[in-house]
């Protein structure tokens, strides 16, 4: 009986062997994004231990850590009052001896409607809980792929949550060259989280998603490990991308409630 090849993404070449560190932009230092900081201060150290250029992270949020970020958040008492995005990649550059840089302003399109110029990344990841920033960021980026330039946008992996559930998914910013291959069925185009599933994003935005108060009020919103398990099984696609070459899946639904994951295919 004949079986259907298995369908798999191969990671854009430049990824793999790049000249210089791969360049991220994170988007959102909250309750995910602070911790997927963490996961990539890993990542590199462990890529350039392995001989690869490593990532250099640019971390956008406009916000102030506050009473009720401490403990959920990866935050620190004597961080109040500063902007989320300084106090992580402080922290994250004492740390590790990096270069990364902080935007204390929203990640948005230019005055001319285009990517700012400081804004150009490889990858993209954003941790934002708002449905509004994701088409934005999915129209920026729909026209910002011009394939001449090495930082060029390649990926977006959007990480989501509600109070127990959440799904991680990746994205190609156009079309992956993909190699000929006789054993699996390869998948140039990954589409947007905005394209799949953006009716239930629209949905989203008739939640409540006022600031909390209190990390009481906090907890009643978003439970306090699901945006640690988010970031910890995302980054490990990601690095996947790296270390494999390839990937059969593009993400995954998550219900922490139960401890069930179901992975999203690249086809």
């Amino acid at each position: 009986m004949k079986t259907g090849k298995t369908k798999v993404h191969f990671t854009d070449p430049y990824l793999i062997s790049p000249t210089n560190p791969i360049t991220v932009n994170l988007i959102g230092a909250g309750g995910t994004g602070s911790k997927v900081l963490t996961a990539l201060m890993e990542m590199n150290h462990s890529l350039v231990s392995l001989g690869h250029a490593g990532l250099s992270v640019r971390l956008w949020d406009d916000d102030i850590v506050t009473n009720a970020n401490l403990g959920r958040q990866r935050f620190a008492p004597s961080e109040t009052g500063l902007y989320k995005s300084v106090a992580l990649i402080n922290r994250a550059n004492r740390f590790m001896g990096t270069n990364w840089k902080a935007e204390t302003v929203k990640f948005k399109r230019d005055c001319f409607g285009k990517l700012p110029a400081n804004a150009k990344a490889t990858i993209y990841i954003t941790c934002t809980d708002s449905a509004g920033s994701r088409f934005e960021i999915a129209d920026i980026l729909k026209y910002s792929n011009q394939r001449h330039h090495r930082d060029d946008p390649k990926y977006w992996m959007d990480f989501g949550n509600s109070q127990y559930t959440g799904q991680v998914v990746l994205s190609t910013v156009g079309e992956i060259r993909q190699p000929k291959s006789g054993i699996f069925e390869t998948v140039e185009r990954l589409p947007f989280v905005t394209e799949e599933f953006g009716e239930l994003l629209k949905q989203s935005e008739a939640v409540d998603d006022t600031p909390s108060c209190s990390l009481a009020e906090a907890l009643d919103k978003q439970d306090l490990y699901i945006n640690s398990a988010l970031a910890q099984m995302g980054c490990s696609l990601l690095w996947n991308l790296f270390r494999e070459g390839m990937t059969p899946n593009r993400g995954f639904f998550l219900n922490l409630k139960d401890f069930r994951s179901q992975p999203i295919g690249v086809g």
